[in-house]
């Protein structure tokens, strides 16, 4: 969804206009990246072309390096970072995929929207840190509010992640765009529901959170 990606557009112009020399952004998606990315090309012309008309060294405008991923497998492989992707299940939001970060023996993998499916499992075996958006469905039910409550069926629950955890013998479990927003000092009731299931160790993630593979 759009909430997950609406910094892109200041990646693409702060990219482009802060290196001295061309200097593409690479950008690796499922199948459709290329057509969101179009159109947020399109959406910025008239600031793009402000900038050529300020700027004397500019003369053409960014030109990000966009890859429609179909399926999973090896997305990227260079100065010793491996990035792999395998399908994750967001439906109706489709294709969707979760990332496996690998680089000097230490692993990461970003989950991403969605439930629990082989794709992610695939993904998360043995590594070293799961990052998972989740929602508390305790929380979110007792929102008198349909739309609110439709968000359950394709987003993993606490428990459902640290189901996945566990299940993959993951090191560490980060939680991040927790729905909803925990409320201040309610974080460790977060924590001891996936404790409930998960005996690794579990991380409530925040704005420039640091986390240690080791």
């Amino acid at each position: 969804h759009s909430d997950h990606i609406t910094d892109l557009n200041d990646m693409i112009t702060g990219r482009w206009v802060m290196s001295p020399a061309p200097n593409p952004l690479p950008i690796l998606g499922p199948v459709g990246t290329t057509r969101v990315v179009d159109a947020i090309l399109a959406m910025l012309e008239p600031d793009i072309g402000y900038r050529l008309a300020h700027h004397e060294d500019l003369n053409v405008g960014p030109e990000p390096v966009v890859t429609d991923v179909d399926g999973g497998g090896v997305v990227f492989d260079q100065g010793g970072v491996r990035i792999t992707a395998a399908p994750t299940d967001h439906r109706p939001v489709e294709p969707t995929l979760g990332y496996r970060i690998e680089h000097d023996g230490a692993s990461v993998v970003i989950g991403g929207d969605g439930v629990p499916c082989a794709g992610l499992d695939q993904l998360c075996a043995g590594a070293d840190v799961y990052v998972q958006t989740v929602l508390r469905e305790d929380l979110v039910r007792a929102v008198p509010f349909q739309r609110f409550t439709d968000t359950i069926d394709y987003h993993s629950t606490v428990q459902q992640a640290a189901d996945t955890a566990q299940r993959a013998g993951v090191k560490k479990l980060v939680f991040t765009h927790q729905v909803p927003a925990p409320a201040p000092g309610t974080e460790d009731e977060w924590t001891a529901l996936a404790a409930e299931t998960y005996t690794g160790e579990i991380v409530m993630g925040v704005d420039l959170t640091t986390v240690s593979t080791d």
